[in-house]
Order: C-alpha cells, then structure tokens, then sequence
C-alpha cells in the first residue's frame, strides 16, 4: 500500500444554497472545481478485501494503485451565490440564530437495537489482544460503520430516542471515545474495514433531507482519528464537503454538540482540519494527493467545518482554546492580496476566499492586507495630488506626496490638531513629522516619538479626556460634555495613523473599545446613523469598572426585597465636572421604582448608560477619526483583540528572541562588548528592558510580527569609552562604544536609556 489514496469525488448537494458561516465574515459558496468525471473506487473496494487476504501494509504508508472503473461519484457544480448582491460584505453572528432553530426533518427510521457497552467494548478488546483472535472486534467495527442507521444504533445512548435538541446530542461519548482510541490498535483489515464502511456510508446517505439522526452520524464520523494520514484524506474531504454543505439549522445543532466535545479532542479535530487545509495547499510530495484542478472544493469544504468549530469555540463560556490556535500560518506563504481582492470583488458570490473566514488568517496575515490596501490608497492619493498639479501647470513638489506634520514640542497638542484638521484631505498620505527648530530628516523616528509624545500628553490624567480606572489599570473616556469633541477626533486619528504607519502606540484602552470601534467596521452611508453602540455585558462593565460590575451583581442576585432594601429607580447619578447630574435609564424612569422582576432591565440599562450612551459624542468622534485614516474592507477580517494588537503591538518582551534576531556592524556576537550588553540586557527588570525598546525604537511595543520584525541592529561606535550609547531610532539601532566590562556597560546604558528623549538628553 505505497503511495495510493482513495479517489472518492465530489458529492453534488442539488438545489441547496450553502449556510453562512458562523463568524463576522460573509459566507461562501463552494466551486471553481473541474467539471470532469473522477475515478471510481470500484478497483479500491476488491483491492482492500485482497489486501485483508495478504496481510498488507499499515495506513501510514499509503494506499497503492489507480482507483479506475464505473463511475460512483459525480463531480458538484459550482452552487449559487448565498445573497444576489455579492458586493455585500456584512458581519454575521451565531449570536444573531435563535436559541433552538426549528426546521422540518423526515421522520427517522427505526435503528436496530444494539446493546454492547463500552466496559464490554474494552473487554472485548482485552480479550483479542491477549489470543490474538480479533473476530468479535472485527464484526463490532465492520457492522457499526457500515451506514448511518448503524453508526445510530451503536452509539446512541437510547436507539429511537428523539434528542432534537441543541443540548443534548444523544450520543454515548463515553463509548465514542473508546472505539476510536483503540481503532489505530487494531489489525490493518479491520481499519479498512471502517473506512469501506464510511465510504458505503456516504454513498447512501449523502442525498435527500438530514434527519438528526444523520447529524448524529456526521457528528461521530467527523471524530475518526483515521484521517491524520493523507492516505485516506479522499474520504475525508468527501465526509467534510457532505457536513459543510448541511442546512443553517442543521450547522446549529453540530456546532453547539461540538462544544460538548473535551477540549483536547475539539483541539485534536480542529488540529486535523487546519493541518488538511496546510497540505492540500502545500502536498509534501507532487504525487501525495489528487490533481488540485480535481479537488479545488477540498479547501472550501474544510475551511466551512472549521468556521462550525470556531463557532463553538465563540460561544462556548470561557472558549475552549485561544482564537489565535484557529489560525493557519501556512496562509502567510499564499498570495492572500488575490485572496483578498476576490473578496472585495465577489462578496458572497460562489468565488471561494480565505477573507470569507478571517479566523483562519493570523494577525500577521491580516496586518500585511491592511499594509498592502493602506500602500494603495497611498499610492492613490499622492497620484491624485500630482495630476491635479500638472493638469493645472503648476510648480511639482515631492512634498505632496506626504502627510508633512510640523509642530512646536511646546504647543505640541493644538498645533497637531491644527495640522491634522487642515491636511484631513492627505492623512492617507505617508506620515512625516517635523519639529520646528530641530534638524533631523525623519526617517521615522520622529514619526514614533510625535505618536509617543502625543499620546502621553493626551492621556495624563490632568488633561481630562480620560479617566485612569486604577482597578481594571486601563483609560476610559470621561463623560463631560461640550461643544467641540475635536480632540476625541484627534486622538482616533492619531490610532488610525499608527495603524496606518505600522507604528506601536502605548494605550490602555479595555477591550471593549474596541469592539466598539468595529461597530459597525465600517463607516455607514447614512451620516445620522448610530456608530459604536456594540452590545455591553456584565462581564464587559468589569473590565473597565469591576466594583461597580460587582454591585449590579449582587443586586441580581440578592434574595430579599429588592425594592424596599435598594430603594432604586431607573434614574441614575454622575458628576461631571465636579456637578452631579442626573439621567432617567428610560422614560419616566425616576418614577419606577427597581424591583425583583424588572432589576435585570434595569442592570442592562445601566450598563449601556456606562458604556455607550454616557460616553456617545465623545465616542462617536473618535471612532470617525479612526476611520477618516482607517476605512477599509480589511477591517472587516480583523477581531477587537486583533484591533488592540495592531495599534499597541504587543506588551510581551522576549529579549532573547530580540537577541536571536539581532544584527551587527562592527562588530560580531562574539565580541566581549556584545556578550556583555546581552548578559546586562537579558537580566534586566522588565522596566528598563521596556526602557532600551524604547530608546532604540521609539517605542516600548512589540510590533505584530514579532522581536524578528524590529530588525535590530548593534553597531560599534569608535569613540572614548566614557562616552554614553546613542540610537537612531528611525533604524531601530543601538550605537555601543567597545566597553570591556559588564559593569562599565551596564552603568552607561542604564544613564542612557533612563534619560534619552528627542535628539539628545534631557
């Protein structure tokens, strides 16, 4: 069995339209495959009973031969686009599906009753690895996975028990998890046996309506530890195009029964799929798989399934894994501009796009579309600029090509905002700061430290704009009010721009920002439309303000008589400038007192008083400043966490990945001075490790990339040893005399980088 795979084709799924993906992408249609006839498996099925007769070799190695005969399976055609207009692109949610979805299923057939438990499963497997006599074993194995109503029989905990509900899958774990933990154990004969077996399965079943038995089915099949070989990834790819091309409903109920699942079996099964996606992508050997102009739905296919997993992973309190583990890095070496721009041409169109499922693309990925979309409209916008000068003959200079900011350190705020508001026609320009009356051409090192400067000013506490929250250590907008909320503008620019620029900015903002900056992810058409209202949570109020998330928790909980203990209305308090004002939660809200049965109307309105409307002009100012730099279809792929990321980079150091990383002139990482500044840097506190970042890069973030995006460099400076290091930020270089002492090194940067700012010391 050298080298051969199963060659099952495509399975047509006629007359249905493909479910939306549960994720904040729109869906995607399966096609692009050839239309031409596969193989059959006729040669295959014969081939296994002589390879049961011979004794052949195990799965890992491959299955040998041509499959070639009659055909079994027909090729799908491309189905029809999910909504006529492909050209949207709007964010849908498990969230927005009701808590049971109702749709009508034939009535399911009468399973055969099988009573074979899991203890006697394992006797039973005890009992043919001692003599050596797996019949009993065998027959188990070739007469559970030999159809559906089977497989029913075997691992359903009551035989003709309904268990149509999202809750309960009706399925005997316990006993799933034995069969396939000793499946890989037993006898070559008798795994193929399990995969005839799926194969007749899914020739039987896969048309016509889904009973939830049949979920049951693709719910326990898709389990199979089987397909971690590519031997048998035909198969595969036919049983993952057969569930992702299931109803909406019927996507429901698997992805609340897949959050059932243990965590390390959900990782082990969303490893699998990630890893088919990687190789169907990147085969090993030319010959390992199918023609791809063959199987072009396999990715499709796989992908889909895997939007069902990390549904349940997005619904599931706490997730089973982190969101980052769903990423497939494999992405970072496609040509995911072309991915991206069949998004944007093709929407929901049956055009296949990794952009359709962002989960799938890394940070790295979707910080690269974003580089790559920013570099156009760049290009765009300087291209403009410079026509409308030739068209009107006059004089061409190159400093049309750049956002040119010139301030005073002195008046460093208003003479930003002054800049920024008159050139709000060129922020999508390149960035490039001047400081009057300094020299230094900025290379962007000025750049970071204007962000650094800018942002340090904006955010201290005697400003006003925000208020520290010393329990939850994170910046909150104040809810005074005024006539010009300009500056709240200034500061979402300011965001957008470093986004815009690839630079890091240290703000501490709750994650809750910014999914209210992804609220909606792009700007919409109607100018009176709200923007930033995202849906506020308890858990969401404790971010930010945890004792007063605590108090609304007890009085939810506390079980006396609420209306005369707490003696609340929906009216509640806030000082604002030193005055306390006072706001009904809704109409006539002073005159209705709180009680037992209306107090969680009254928590979830206060909670959106806190949140959203207290705060709303300022919000909504900051949020069109970020966008008047940031609006893109690229924002649509990215998640709040990913959006965090991308203005702050990460507070992570790992200076020895930093050390790794680094590069030399003048010098060589042998050298005593470079041992000595690695020995002193890695033994650093993690402030003053913070403190060289920053004096090298201009910025104390770790940029999303990683250390090995910094380009770091060390450079050997022939002056006196008593002299201080220099940096040039702009290059991300740090300039060492050859001390020769780890002491001596360690003082003289430590002087260094506790006191550099601007070009010079303080």
């Amino acid at each position: 069995m050298d080298g051969e795979h199963f060659a099952l084709s495509g399975v047509e799924r006629e007359r249905e339209k493909l479910p939306p993906i549960y994720n904040s992408s729109p869906p995607a249609g399966f096609g692009r495959g050839a239309k031409q006839p596969f193989p059959s498996l006729g040669t295959f099925i014969s081939t296994l009973s002589q390879r049961r007769d011979t004794g052949g070799r195990g799965l890992a190695g491959g299955m040998t031969g041509t499959l070639t005969s009659t055909q079994w399976f027909r090729h799908g055609r491309e189905l029809p686009p999910i909504c006529s207009d492909v050209r949207q692109k709007q964010r849908l949610s498990i969230d927005t599906l009701p808590p049971e979805v109702k749709a009508p299923f034939p009535s399911d057939p009468i399973i055969p009753l099988r009573t074979k438990t899991t203890k006697e499963f394992q006797e039973d497997m005890e009992r043919a690895v001692q003599s050596g006599d797996w019949r009993e074993v065998r027959e188990f194995y070739l007469t559970t996975f030999d159809s559906f109503i089977e497989i029913n029989a075997a691992f359903k905990r009551e035989a003709n028990g309904s268990f149509n509900t999202i809750d309960d899958s009706g399925v005997n774990a316990k006993f799933v998890n034995a069969v396939y933990d000793a499946l890989l154990s037993t006898p070559q004969d008798i795994q193929k046996s399990v995969l005839k077996g799926i194969i007749n399965s899914l020739l039987r079943e896969w048309k016509g309506p889904r009973t939830k038995d049949d979920l049951r089915a693709y719910f326990i099949l898709v389990q199979n530890p089987q397909y971690s070989s590519t031997s048998t990834y035909v198969i595969y790819a036919h049983l993952l195009r057969q569930i992702a091309a299931l109803s909406e409903a019927d996507h429901h109920f698997l992805v609340h029964w897949l959050k059932k699942l243990s965590a390390r079996r959900f990782r082990q099964l969303v490893e699998r799929l990630l890893q088919f996606i990687s190789t169907r992508l990147f085969p090993a050997e030319p010959d390992e798989l199918p023609p791809l102009a063959k199987c072009s739905w396999w990715i499709p296919s796989a992908t889909k399934v895997l939007g069902l997993f990390n549904a349940a992973n997005s619904v599931s309190s706490p997730p089973i894994m982190p969101f980052t583990d769903f990423y497939n890095i494999t992405l970072e070496h496609i040509d995911f501009m072309e991915e991206y721009r069949t998004w944007q041409n093709y929407g929901n169109s049956n055009r296949f796009s990794f952009c359709q499922f962002p989960f799938i693309l890394s940070t790295v990925v979707k910080k690269a579309i974003i580089q790559k979309d920013s570099e156009q409209q760049m290009i765009s916008q300087a291209r403009q600029s410079l026509v409308s000068k030739v068209s009107r003959r006059q004089r061409v200079d190159m400093n049309l090509l750049f956002l040119n900011i010139k301030v005073r350190r002195a008046q460093l705020l208003s003479d930003s905002l002054d800049e920024l508001t008159r050139k709000r026609c060129d922020l999508k320009k390149k960035l490039r700061v001047t400081f009057v009356g300094e020299a230094g051409l900025d290379m962007g090192g000025l750049t970071k430290e204007w962000f650094l400067l800018l942002v340090r000013q904006i955010f201290h506490t005697d400003y006003g704009m925000f208020t520290y929250m010393k329990d939850s250590r994170c910046h909150w907008f104040s809810s005074w009010k005024c006539d010009n909320y300009s500056e709240f503008q200034l500061v979402g620019t300011l965001m957008g721009l470093a986004v815009y620029n690839s630079i890091a900015l240290d703000i501490h903002f709750p994650l809750y920002c910014y999914r209210k900056l992804l609220t909606p992810p792009t700007v919409p058409c109607d100018q009176n439309a709200l923007v930033g209202m995202a849906t506020a949570t308890l858990d969401d109020l404790q971010q930010i303000m945890p004792e007063m998330a605590h108090g609304l928790g007890e009085l939810l909980s506390y079980e006396g008589n609420v209306e005369e203990d707490f003696y609340l209305t929906f009216q509640v308090f806030q000082e604002e400038m030193g005055v306390v004002k006072s706001y009904n939660l809704k109409p006539g809200g002073d005159r209705i007192p709180v009680t037992k049965q209306n107090r969680k109307e009254y928590v979830q309105l206060y909670i959106d008083f806190l949140l959203n409307k207290s705060i709303y002009k300022q919000f909504a100012a900051f949020y069109h400043g970020f966008h008047s730099v940031c609006a893109s279809d690229a924002l649509m792929l990215l998640r709040p966490e990913e959006v965090e990321m991308l203005v702050c980079g990460s507070p992570e150091l790992d200076m020895s990945a930093l050390q790794k990383a680094a590069q030399y002139e003048g010098y060589s990482k042998t050298d005593t001075t470079v041992r000595c500044f690695w020995d002193v840097v890695l033994a650093f506190p993690l402030e003053l490790q913070k403190k060289l970042l920053h004096f090298a890069t201009g910025s104390d973030r770790v940029p999303v990339g990683g250390m090995a995006d910094l380009n770091f460099k060390i450079s050997k400076i022939d002056v006196p040893t008593d002299w201080l290091p220099i940096s040039h930020t702009c290059f991300n270089q740090i300039c060492l005399p050859p001390y020769r002492t780890r002491k001596e090194l360690k003082h003289k940067l430590t002087i260094a980088i506790s006191n550099a700012e601007g070009f010079g010391l303080e």
